[in-house]
C-alpha cells in the first residue's frame, strides 16, 4: 500500500480527493491537514463520510507529512504549495499540486498572471499534468501541477487537432460554463446562493488567468504560437463543466477526418468518451466520474468546426484527474480508484 497525505483536505478539491483516495484499492491514507480545522475529524466537516474517514486533520507539518507518507497532493490556493513543495521534494517526497503553482515551466508567464513565483528553480522540472497527453513525462515526474479545469476541458478536445494541423490557429474560441464548486468553499459575494441561484453570466471574459495556462500548452503542442479567445461563466450547479470552442478547418475537412484523428490520440485512453453527433457531451452524464466526453459537428454552411466537451470540474477538473496522475506516477492501473459507475440521472 502506498501511503498518502493531502494537504488542504477540507477545501472543495480536497474534500474530492479523500473522496476518490479512500476507495482506492492501493492506498492508505495517512494525513489530512488543514489550518482552520485542525483538531477536528474529518466526518465532523463533512459528515457524508462517517463510517468511512475517521482521521482527524493536523496543521501542517512537512516533518510529519514527510514520515508519514509517500506521495503528497497539495490542495491549498495558489501561493501557498510554491513555499511548501521544495521541502518536501528534498525529503525525497513525490508531490501533485492542484494549484497553478507548478503547472508553468516558466516563471514569468505565471507572474503576469499570479504573483512572484518563490520557487521558480523547480519549474523546469515540474511537469503538466494533463494526463492523456503528458503520460509519458508524468511517469518519471518528481512534481505535477494538475491542470485547471478550464484548461482540461479545453485543451483535451483540441489538442488532437492542432497537432494534425487541422485547425486554423487563429480563429479558436472556447465558451465555458461551470458549476459554482469551481470558485472554491471560501464564502464569497460572487458565490453567494442569492447572487447565483436563477443567474447565468460570462465573468473575466478575455482576462481569465486560465487563458495563458491553454496559450502555453497550445503552442507547446502545436509548435507555434497559439492564443485563443475564452470566455468563462458561471452557472447555477453545485458541479460539472461544459465547453464548446469554435474553429475554423485549416483545410477542407470531413467529420471522418475529426473522428480518426480523435479515435488515433485517445484509442487507449480509458477516460476519453466520444460521443455521437446526435448525443453531444452532456455535464450530467459525466458527474462523479473521471470522464472527459468530447463530441464534435461541422456546420458547412459556414466552414466551421464546433467542438464540445463535458467534465465534473472536481473530478476529471481536479481531484480525480490528480489521482489519475498518482495511477501513472506509480504505475498503477490507470483507472484505480476512479471506476464509479456514472449516475443514469
Amino acid at each position: 500500500m502506498i501511503r498518502v497525505a493531502v494537504v488542504g483536505a477540507t477545501g472543495y478539491a480536497g474534500a474530492e480527493l479523500v473522496r476518490i483516495l479512500a476507495g482506492h484499492p492501493r492506498v492508505q491514507l495517512t494525513t489530512l491537514t488543514s489550518r482552520q480545522f485542525a483538531g477536528k475529524r474529518f466526518d465532523q466537516v463533512y459528515p457524508a463520510m462517517g463510517g468511512v474517514i475517521d482521521l482527524t486533520c493536523e496543521e501542517y507539518n512537512a516533518d510529519r507529512v514527510s514520515q508519514a507518507a509517500d506521495i503528497v497532493f497539495m490542495a491549498l490556493p495558489h501561493r501557498i504549495p510554491m513555499g511548501l513543495v521544495p521541502g518536501l521534494l528534498t525529503r525525497g517526497k513525490r508531490v501533485i499540486d492542484l494549484s497553478a503553482d507548478f503547472r508553468f515551466n516558466d516563471a514569468a508567464v505565471y507572474e503576469s498572471v499570479y504573483q512572484p513565483h518563490t520557487a521558480g528553480e523547480y519549474l523546469a522540472s515540474s511537469v503538466y499534468g494533463l494526463s492523456e497527453i503528458y503520460f509519458g513525462q508524468i511517469r518519471s515526474a518528481k512534481i505535477v501541477g494538475n491542470p485547471g479545469c478550464y484548461p482540461t476541458s479545453v485543451l483535451l478536445p483540441l489538442i488532437p487537432l492542432l497537432k494534425a494541423g487541422l485547425l486554423d490557429i487563429h480563429s479558436l474560441v472556447a465558451d465555458s460554463k461551470s458549476g459554482v464548486s469551481g470558485a472554491g468553499r471560501a464564502p464569497a459575494m460572487a458565490s453567494h446562493f442569492c447572487e447565483v441561484s436563477e443567474s447565468f453570466k460570462p465573468y473575466k471574459v478575455a482576462a481569465h488567468r486560465h487563458n495563458p495556462e491553454m496559450n502555453a500548452v497550445l503552442s507547446q503542442q502545436a509548435k507555434q504560437s497559439v492564443s485563443i479567445t475564452f470566455v468563462p461563466h458561471l452557472v447555477p450547479m453545485s458541479r460539472g463543466m461544459q465547453t464548446t470552442i469554435y474553429a475554423t478547418p485549416a483545410t477542407s475537412l470531413k467529420l471522418d477526418d475529426v473522428a480518426e484523428c480523435y479515435q488515433s490520440a485517445y484509442a487507449h485512453c480509458p477516460f476519453i468518451r466520444l460521443r455521437p453527433p446526435d448525443r453531444p457531451p452532456d455535464s450530467l452524464h459525466v458527474r462523479n466520474t473521471n470522464f472527459c466526453d468530447i463530441g464534435f459537428v461541422f456546420d458547412a454552411a459556414n466552414n466551421r468546426l464546433v467542438l464540445m466537451s463535458a467534465i465534473d470540474n472536481l473530478v476529471k477538473g481536479a481531484a480525480g484527474q490528480a489521482v489519475q496522475n498518482m495511477n501513472i506516477m506509480l504505475d498503477f492501473d490507470e483507472t484505480a480508484g476512479l471506476q464509479p459507475v456514472p449516475f443514469p440521472l
